[in-house]
């Protein structure tokens, strides 16, 4: 594509985000930021939401992965769906009855203080890898798209992104990513459907012919019954449901969109819309991955094979097909589903981050507003740091980043999800201060649970090690059980 195009689309969709944030400032209040003053209409949430959880990862690395993985992704979608249950009609209420703006507030009530900085901790160090990973995938599609041509190098091409999302978050945070967030998902989803329709059109195939071309070819291969493999259906089932539970019902980053609803009724409704719609958009771009493949076989463009005869590099089969080789149309609509993957992934996440790193940590609620200003933009500026480095860190690595994501996602979410499981199922009290040593072992175990596993019986946990690592740390929870 030509560069001075790629320039104009960006800088045209950043002047469409300001323009949003601009309105959105207006009579904000002290506590816009962190709670969009709970006046969210929840169908916009529900819509936003999806953007957020989509991110680049899905828009560029569901398909490229079918590759490899076939559609056995799908397992976990359905998993999926029944976490939403949960989080609809056991997190929302118990949220709302405790009028959280942090939902780790509720380990405090629940356990104590160190429980609950744990658990805050544990959530800041999982969504800034969880950000920064999303963040990678389309910060490398951009620079591949334009800032290469600029010879700008890639440390700058990060830089220049959370300078965006800065200028127009930094004002009113959670009340403007809303609204934004509603346009930015609404980009993704039709990036989709129009390289669908550019590649069918391209194929020469009808609706019907699309669909059975993607039912009858190889890689749709939906369940699988291999009891060592990661792909197992029961272990994509069951870690759909619990990793759904942890990734976004446990997790500020979205739970904080939830709770700008009006009442519990809205963000209710909110959290059962949002599942069916981020369902179906992920069973599209499984099969948007399908025809991906279906066009590279018929025009021989191929991905480098590692040693054991996977593909490597499924990230780039989006990316190289849309921007070289299936025209203008589709080059356009890629790129912006990707600018609104890469700021719809990190702008809501900066808020969370900032929003559970102030009241968790600093007691913001209890300050003036101008020290209330202060503190957030600091807290801003250094998590934004923070995903910038550990997003050079992994700069360097290949394959598909949505099973890396999951895979941390496994260690670092498990504690949380056995801390919550432990204190909304039982009555027991606990030796809180030990709770943080608890928290520490229990993903370290299961790591070396895995590596047994892996070498000694060929059985590999997959996505399930979040539910071994859950069950380790209430294991160690009854441990530390007051009898007194």
């Amino acid at each position: 594509m030509n560069t001075l195009l790629v320039f104009s689309v960006i800088a045209l969709y950043f002047a469409l985000l300001m323009v949003i944030s601009y309105f959105t400032s207006k009579n904000r209040s002290d506590e816009s930021f962190f709670t969009g003053d709970r006046q969210s209409p929840w169908f916009l949430v529900a819509f936003g939401m999806v953007g957020a959880a989509l991110s680049g990862v899905t828009f560029v690395s569901v398909p490229g992965m079918v590759g490899n993985n076939s559609f056995y992704f799908f397992q976990f979608i359905l998993g999926n769906i029944v976490g939403y249950l949960f989080i609809t009609f056991v997190l929302i209420p118990l949220y709302y009855k405790l009028k959280l703006v942090s939902i780790y507030g509720y380990l405090n009530e629940r356990f104590g203080v160190k429980t609950y900085k744990t658990g805050s901790l544990f959530f800041l160090v999982s969504q800034s890898f969880g950000a920064a990973l999303r963040l990678l995938l389309a910060a490398k599609v951009l620079q591949f798209a334009f800032f290469d041509k600029l010879q700008i190098p890639f440390f700058a091409t990060v830089i220049i992104i959370l300078l965006l999302v800065w200028l127009y978050t930094n004002k009113s945070g959670i009340k403007t990513i809303v609204w934004t967030d509603t346009m930015q998902t609404l980009f993704l989803i039709l990036g989709a459907v129009i390289t669908i329709y550019t590649i069918t059109t391209s194929l020469n195939l009808s609706l019907t012919d699309s669909v059975n071309e993607v039912v009858n070819h190889k890689y749709f291969k939906v369940f699988n019954w291999d009891n060592k493999s990661g792909n197992n259906f029961y272990k994509q089932f069951i870690a759909g449901i619990l990793i759904t539970i942890a990734m976004i019902g446990l997790d500020q980053n979205m739970m904080q969109k939830t709770l700008t609803c009006k009442n519990q009724w809205d963000a209710q409704k909110n959290s059962l819309v949002y599942s069916l719609i981020l369902a179906i958009t992920q069973f599209l771009f499984l099969g948007l991955g399908i025809l991906l493949f279906v066009y590279a076989e018929k025009y021989n463009i191929t991905l480098p094979i590692g040693d054991h005869g996977e593909f490597i590099d499924t990230d780039t089969l989006f990316p190289n097909l849309a921007l070289n080789h299936l025209g203008l149309l589709a080059g356009i609509s890629f790129l912006l589903g990707i600018i609104a993957a890469s700021f719809s992934s990190v702008d809501s996440a900066l808020t969370a981050l900032t929003t559970s790193f102030t009241y968790d940590f600093l007691d913001i609620a209890h300050k003036s507003s101008e020290e209330k200003k202060k503190l957030k933009n600091r807290v801003l500026f250094g998590f934004s740091f923070i995903i910038f480095l550990i997003i050079m860190l992994f700069s360097n690595s290949r394959g598909d980043v949505i099973t890396l994501i999951f895979k941390v996602a496994g260690y670092t979410y498990g504690p949380l999800l056995g801390l919550y499981l432990f204190g909304m199922f039982t009555n027991f009290r606990i030796k809180d201060k030990w709770v943080p040593i608890i928290c520490i072992v229990a993903p370290i175990v299961t790591y070396m649970l895995s590596e047994y596993f892996k070498n000694v019986y060929n059985f590999n946990f997959g996505f399930i090690n979040i539910a071994v690592n859950a069950i380790l740390t209430i294991i160690g929870l009854l441990l530390l059980i007051n009898r007194k």
